[in-house]
């Protein structure tokens, strides 16, 4: 801080005073000189100064400028409560929130998951330099090993797999859910 603005005891006296008679840190900048509100800010807490008195003017009369807030009406809401079997109302930000209906499970006879192991020929599997865009591209085997190998096979359109690997690799999330919770039980 310049010498002008410096923090002497006659100063910081004068601050502590202004402070509990409950000037804003602006008046009693301007009523220092060559201090900014900042500067004033930082000292009080350094001093540690708290708990000022509310400058009584201020405190019984209230202010003008700012007039009173009209009290909350119940909202026009194109979704009130329609009826008595209506359930209670959305609003804020679950509002769009998607509500879902409880699931219910249906045990249809489905065809069984493949098992892991396929039996692609040895000659059919590619190096990931053999690998075209048509073909499958689900990895067969150990990575570290030079053994290693992709399936091959003619992928379905737009998928990165061929249609076998690409029921395995994409479950509904139903199906998956419900396999969850068989583990559980």
């Amino acid at each position: 801080m310049n010498e002008a603005g410096a923090w002497t005891e006659e100063r910081v006296e004068l601050l502590k005073k202004l402070w509990s008679d409950g000037l804003s840190a602006s008046q009693i900048a301007a009523e220092l000189g060559s201090v900014t509100r900042n500067a004033v800010i930082g000292k009080v807490h350094r001093l540690g100064l708290s708990g000022r008195a509310k400058n009584p003017a201020t405190a019984s009369t209230p202010r003008a400028s700012a007039p009173r807030k009209a009290p909350p009406r119940s909202p026009s809401h194109p979704m009130s409560n329609q009826g008595a079997g209506a359930g209670p109302m959305t609003r804020g930000a679950n509002a769009l929130a998607p509500q879902y209906a409880p699931e219910i499970e249906a045990e249809t006879a489905r065809e069984p998951m493949p098992s892991e192991d396929v039996v692609i020929p040895f000659s059919e599997r590619v190096t990931i330099m053999d690998l075209r865009e048509y073909m499958c591209r689900w990895p067969m085997g150990d990575p570290t090993t030079a053994e290693f190998r992709f399936c091959g096979g003619r992928s379905v359109t737009g998928m990165p797999y061929c249609g076998y690997h690409a029921r395995i690799a994409y479950q509904p999330a139903a199906d998956r859910r419900r396999d969850r919770s068989r583990v559980r039980a």
